[in-house]
């Protein structure tokens, strides 16, 4: 093994036995995505620039997780949350809100709650076992020594005919805060993930808070349709194919221009 993954653990082992069962923190993440989009100038009526700026906008949000040694609540933060668009020009994407996520790492289970086009779903699922490769380097986000750690798995492609495609997933983790846990569905390492990269979407931790004065209360989503993941993701799609068929139609109204961003 190399000799970075056995100080890796090493480190996340020895913290961790010097940790009280009540430790937990606030971490602050925050997202950007590199836009490679072409846009139809008979769509945007000539405001491509202005458009881009307010897609960028959209992708540059800010998350906050919640954690103990057992369970997370990941959200947006709301005080942050980009006003909505409004006027004439509506973006419209059916891939699900952001919600809010909560994971058990105890009984590996998660809950989340997801918008879809306005009816809220309560997806409730096993947590998937990533399957990381610990890799050698090493680097310091703020303060913290982070690891660097590997994730090859399978996603829906950019195609609308099902196929699917292979994602590198980068992250980088720190066993100075010995929770295996991390950003959106990612966990399993031996440390904290300040950062996730794959695809053109970056997650960035920019502030961590570690044992609070004030209590953390984590609790799960309990609103919403309930249904596992095959099941909203079955929904998704049926929803996905009912706009299309309706773009494709036509329509009086506002200036809709369909987005379909995958993972």
């Amino acid at each position: 093994m190399n000799t970075n993954i056995k100080i890796a653990f090493l480190l996340f082992f020895t913290t961790a036995s010097l940790i009280a069962q009540d430790f937990q923190g606030v971490a602050t993440y925050k997202t950007q995505r590199k836009l490679d989009i072409k846009l139809d100038s008979t769509q945007t009526g000539g405001m491509q620039d202005q458009i881009m700026a307010m897609l960028k906008k959209q992708f540059e949000k800010t998350y906050i997780l919640t954690f103990n040694k057992e369970e997370s609540l990941y959200k947006e933060d709301e005080s942050l949350a980009p006003p909505s668009t409004g006027g004439a020009m509506v973006f419209v994407s059916v891939m699900g809100g952001s919600g809010e996520l909560y994971k058990n790492m105890k009984e590996q289970r998660y809950v989340k709650q997801s918008d879809l086009l306005g009816k809220v779903f309560l997806v409730q699922d096993s947590l998937k076992t990533n399957a990381w490769k610990l890799q050698g380097e090493t680097k310091n986000i703020g303060t913290y020594t982070c690891f660097k750690a590997t994730l090859e798995r399978e996603v829906d492609s950019d195609m609308d005919d099902g196929s699917k495609k292979m994602q590198t997933v980068t992250a980088w983790y720190t066993p100075q805060i010995p929770v295996s846990n991390g950003p959106e569905e990612f966990q399993g390492l031996p440390g904290l993930i300040l950062e996730i990269s794959y695809d053109s979407q970056i997650i960035l931790c920019s502030k961590i808070s570690l044992n609070p004065t004030k209590q953390i209360k984590i609790k799960q989503p309990t609103s919403g349709t309930a249904v596992n993941q095959s099941e909203f993701d079955a929904i998704m799609i049926k929803k996905m194919k009912e706009m299309e068929s309706q773009n494709h139609r036509g329509g009086d109204g506002d200036h809709v221009i369909e987005l379909k961003l995958g993972n």
